[in-house]
């Protein structure tokens, strides 16, 4: 039992954030139960199948729950799924106010998780924190509500917008502990996407490095997509040796239908359909949603961005900007594809927070729909 002055439902959130990366496709909820000023019973969302944040508070709290206050970050779910519904354990163990951060878009809970509270005589408060709670889980809002993959554009560049030389070099143009922060992000991203050129040039293994997972238990690595329209990647690269699985997306040119026939333990081959050899990107997000990926993490290369960005598929957006000047007309920039015409149609960034490693800034924001 803990006796402390606490923010009960950022305490809640602290938890939920333990939680990302996994839970999908799951949302990562984090609960606290109160009673007299003392804290009973705290929880997280477990790995899918097992324990959902209430629960694993109220198992904590045993008799101490009945005539307590539970705060957490999302609405209780009121259906039978892989566990039984949330709000019938709190309304049996005598739970006597809840106060919920965010409702659950989800069609079979959207008020109805409280709505059953109510109806138990369970006072139910809503909308503290809501924003951060949304923030959390923004993978699963879009997924559940829309059914493909919540897009973050990540890329690391010099300050005049280059993320290689004229050479094509690229390493490294950010810090450690830059990279380190990237690797974090990947974590708790489903999946991490690049273009065939990337592969090409640099190579990558795309893994999560660091993270091998909560009190000794492993963490899948993120899926690792790759865009390859021409089909150019050689089945030797690196990132089909990595643990994981890979998915490599192929235009519907008859030249890549033989692709299909390749068998490679971890890797999966779609055909999407193309124009030009260009993967239609909304396919491809759509055929990631049913695979139950909620987050992609693009990472490049410029014409990938580039393509995202002008089918306007990107929510968030990730940027290191690391104090150097690569210059050259010939060198690459971040964001390829087309781009606008007129300054006024340039991508607006909401919610702007701008953070410094060692020496280069962060910079996160939402993409304005």
């Amino acid at each position: 039992m803990l006796n402390l002055p606490l923010d009960y439902m950022a305490y809640a959130l602290s938890l939920a954030e333990l939680a990302l990366g996994y839970t999908s496709p799951n949302p990562s909820v984090g609960a606290v139960i109160v009673r007299d000023g003392i804290v009973v019973g705290l929880g997280h969302t477990q790995q899918p199948g097992l324990e959902h944040a209430e629960i694993m508070a109220l198992n904590q709290a045993g008799e101490m729950a009945r005539g307590s206050t539970m705060y957490v970050t999302l609405e209780p779910c009121c259906h039978h799924g892989k566990t039984g519904p949330c709000t019938e354990a709190i309304i049996n163990a005598g739970i006597s106010e809840v106060h919920v951060a965010v409702r659950d878009p989800n069609s079979l809970v959207n008020g109805k998780g409280i709505s059953t509270l109510e109806a138990a005589s369970i006072k139910t408060y809503v909308g503290e924190y809501e924003q951060r709670a949304h923030e959390i889980n923004e993978g699963y809002f879009k997924y559940i509500t829309e059914g493909i993959p919540f897009v973050i554009a990540k890329f690391a560049m010099s300050l005049d917008g280059k993320i290689a030389t004229r050479s094509g070099d690229s390493k490294w143009i950010t810090s450690e502990e830059a990279r380190n922060y990237a690797h974090g992000q990947r974590h708790i991203a489903d999946a991490i996407m690049v273009g065939a050129n990337t592969i090409l040039v640099d190579d990558p293994l795309l893994t999560a490095r660091g993270y091998s997972g909560r009190g000794g238990r492993s963490k899948l690595q993120p899926l690792r997509v790759i865009v390859d329209g021409q089909g150019k990647v050689p089945t030797t690269a690196r990132v089909f040796s990595e643990p994981g699985k890979t998915l490599v997306a192929v235009s519907d040119q008859p030249s890549n239908r033989e692709k299909l026939q390749i068998k490679r333990e971890g890797t999966e081959y779609v055909i999407v359909k193309s124009q030009d050899e260009f993967i239609d990107l909304n396919e491809l997000l759509k055929i990631l949603g049913m695979k139950q990926v909620t987050t992609v993490m693009v990472e490049g290369g410029s014409r990938l961005l580039g393509s995202f960005f002008d089918s306007r598929l990107v929510d968030k957006v990730l940027a290191f900007i690391a104090p150097i000047i690569i210059g050259g007309e010939n060198a690459k920039t971040v964001v390829g594809g087309l781009g606008v015409s007129k300054v006024q149609d340039a991508f607006h960034i909401r919610d702007v927070k701008v953070e410094k490693f060692e020496s280069e800034l962060f910079v996160s924001g939402y993409i304005t729909k």
